[in-house]
């Protein structure tokens, strides 16, 4: 079955609208540290990547994975810019560096991931000086065997 082009814009639209949601909500909580561990890049991170690899394996489309990867680095770069209050979100410490290259690099590597579900499957030629399969008379029983070449069923 053919999708329509204006189904697949609109996927690409909620796409980007949910990795901007997810973006969002990663850029906000990347900074929360629980003692040394950083908390926040490894939930932001493994929340991030599970929605680029949920999108990816159901839409089976790299344009949707790859809008919601510009969703979510859209609203990164657009909250981490000095708010009108003076504010800043993503400051420049190792923190918020790695969240911002945790982001691009989760992007990149889920919209550069091969698709194996379109690997050509082997198929085997056939020969045309084989044998059609013909059923016989087995002498030990009264049932009827194909044979397959110089293989019965019951060798094989």
């Amino acid at each position: 079955m053919r999708i329509g082009w204006i189904s697949r814009v609109l996927s690409w639209i909620a796409a980007a609208l949910v990795g901007g949601v997810f973006g969002v909500a990663g850029t906000i909580g990347h900074s929360l540290m629980w003692g040394p561990v950083p908390v926040g890049l490894i939930v932001g991170g493994i929340a991030c990547g599970a929605i680029l690899v949920a999108i990816r394996a159901l839409t089976h489309d790299r344009g949707a994975t790859l809008a919601a990867g510009l969703g979510m680095l859209g609203m990164l770069v657009l909250i981490s810019g000095v708010g009108p209050g003076g504010s800043v979100v993503v400051e420049d410490t190792l923190s918020g560096r790695i969240w911002t290259y945790l982001v691009a690099g989760l992007v990149l590597l889920v919209v550069a991931w091969p698709s194996f579900s379109r690997v050509p499957a082997r198929t085997e030629a056939k020969s045309s000086d084989a044998p059609s399969a013909v059923p016989v008379a087995d002498e030990s029983s009264s049932r009827r065997e194909t044979v397959l070449g110089e293989r019965t069923g019951r060798e094989s």
